[in-house]
Formats: C-alpha cells, structure tokens, sequence
C-alpha cells in the first residue's frame, strides 16, 4: 500500500507546486455587446495559449471610466482604455477632476476610433472640420464616449456647443436626418469603415467627411494629446475616389505601474510575435501592429512594454518614456 500511495503523494506535490507557479491576470472591457469584450477575451485566450504558467482572463465591465477604477482598486490587471478617457485620468481632470491616476501606464495600441466629422457640401467651405461653425451639428446622444470626444476636438479649434445648433442623435438617425434636409452634420467616430458612412455615400447624401489639417491635429492635442494621424483610403467609401485625411483616437491597453515588468514584457512580445492570432479575434484586432503600437498613447509606457519596444528598435517619443526607466 505504501508503494502505491508514494508515488500519487509525489505526483500531487507536483501538480501543486506547477500550479503555485501558475500567475492569473484579468483584463477589464466593458459589455459584453461592444468591441472591447472580445478583444479583451481573445488577448486573453492568446496569451493562455501561448505564454507558459499563464492564465489571462476576460472580465465585463462599464467601460473605460470603471476599468480606471478597477486598475486603481487592484481588481483588474490590465484594461482596455478609450484614450481620452485615459489622458483625463493621468492629468486629473474631465471625468477625474482632482483624483488623477498618476500610475497609470500604456502598454501599447489596440485599433482607433477614426474621427468622422460629416458635412453637407453646400455647407463645405475649406472642406475641414472647422467648417462645422454656425451648422446644426450632431455632437452624438447626450453624455456618451462620442459627445465628449466631439466637444473636445471642438475646443481644438476654439468652438463650443455655442458655436452650433446642437443635436445629440445616434449615428444611423444622424444620416438620416441629413438625408430628410434637417440636419447639416455630424460627428460619427468608429473604426473603418462606419456603417452609416456607407450609407451617407452609398444612398447620395450630397455630403462629405471633412478633413483634419495639421495645424488643427495639433491644436486639439495641446487639449488632451491623444490624437493620431489617420488616411482613410481612397476607394473605402462609395464614390469617394481620394484618401481623407482625419485623425484617430486610440483604444489602448493599459495597467498600473507596479504590474510586474518580466509579466508585460512577456504579454507584449506574445501579441507582436502572434499577429495572425490576433488579427483573428476580431475584425478590430487586424488594426494591432507594430506600425501603430505608439500611436496616441496617453500615458506613460509601463517599463516592461517600453523594454520590449526597445529592444526591437522602436523610437520612444519622449513624452512616453516611463519615470521607471530613468
């Protein structure tokens, strides 16, 4: 009997000391209905899958302003981040006016919601978004993601809801009431391509999207510097035979900076060495490559992201570099 139970007792301790090594992370989302759902879900799967002595998990959640809770509280690990919502919470302000998260660190871009600021032409006159002033304009439906990111390109280029005739209407009904004459525009960000933008081009709304200069890129980053540069293709819209030139608002993934550093170096480098994994978790998800992996970034990188990036040779901007790393 003693043979017997010797070796199932060794075996156990085995098991147990392989499972004691074993290190569980969560990413925090947002519903279950959105985009930041299945990436999150998937990224976890991938680096289950990939990463030995790993387990990652999805977790549902209200969003970018919760899962900055969730990081500070210790009940997250890692989150999904709209990027307005992540400079607001590093500086203290908008949505965390006086309760800056000082430890917050990016780890690296995810896909962008890509600004499209739609205008009938007969109100175009320097074909920019600048061309929105004295318009009925649809800012988005009242205290979303879309309202606020409108209202804060707007201050970019000195305007205000003042500035406008202010609609807050869903996207389909924002073409919509473009198309019945009772409405001169809207903002309707999403990633490329937007649905009710095909519909714009495709049914003949005689409109445009307007386009995003230099000058006004870099006007709306002295309010919260976020933005990115983004060409839409020519030929990715119905009729439209010429690349737009707008910008883009990234959804990154983030943690807090004492999350440890050989963890995020090892999750980085599993997502750039399994692209084709990732670009199947979602359609979203083709976005991610090294290419982008900086762009927009709100916060500091956490230091083992920023050594990852490093060591294959990405240039850090300055503004990016983690107080860790000097």
């Amino acid at each position: 009997m003693k043979k017997i139970i010797a070796p199932i007792f060794i075996v156990l301790v085995l098991v147990l000391s392989a499972c004691g090594d074993t290190k569980y992370l969560s990413v925090a989302t947002a519903s279950s209905g959105g985009t930041y759902y299945p990436i999150g879900v998937g990224l976890g799967h991938l680096w289950t899958e990939t990463m030995e002595e790993m387990k990652v998990t999805g977790q549902s959640s209200a969003g970018s302003i919760e899962n900055i809770d969730l990081l500070r509280k210790g009940e997250a690990d890692l989150a999904i981040l709209q990027g307005l919502i992540g400079a607001q919470a590093i500086e203290g302000s908008g949505s965390f006016e006086g309760n800056a998260y000082k430890e917050l660190r990016s780890i690296l871009m995810l896909w962008g919601n890509v600004e499209h600021f739609v205008l009938m032409n007969n109100k175009v006159e320097t074909g920019t978004i600048e061309d929105i002033e004295g318009t009925s304009f649809s800012v988005g439906p009242q205290a979303s993601g879309t309202e606020e990111s409108t209202i804060t390109i707007m201050q970019g280029f000195n305007l205000t809801k003042d500035n406008i005739t202010t609609e807050y209407l869903g996207y389909d009904d924002t073409v919509s009431a473009m198309r019945d004459g009772r409405l001169d525009g809207g903002s309707l960000p999403a990633g490329v391509p937007v649905s009710s933008v095909m519909d714009m081009y495709a049914s003949g709304v005689n409109a445009s999207v307007l386009e995003v200069t230099d000058e006004q890129l870099e006007s709306i980053n002295n309010i919260y510097n976020t933005w990115y540069r983004f060409v839409i293709p020519a030929g990715t819209y119905p009729n439209v035979d010429e690349d737009i030139n707008t910008i883009a608002m990234p959804n990154f993934l983030a943690g807090s900076a004492d999350l440890d550093e050989e963890v995020v170096y090892e999750l980085t480098k599993a997502v750039y060495e399994n692209l084709d994994q990732v670009h199947e978790i979602h359609s979203s998800a083709k976005e991610v490559s090294l290419e982008t992996a900086l762009d927009g970034l709100p916060a500091p990188l956490h230091i083992g992201a920023y050594n990852y990036f490093v060591e294959i040779g990405l240039e850090i901007p300055d503004e990016l570099v983690p107080p860790e790393a000097n």
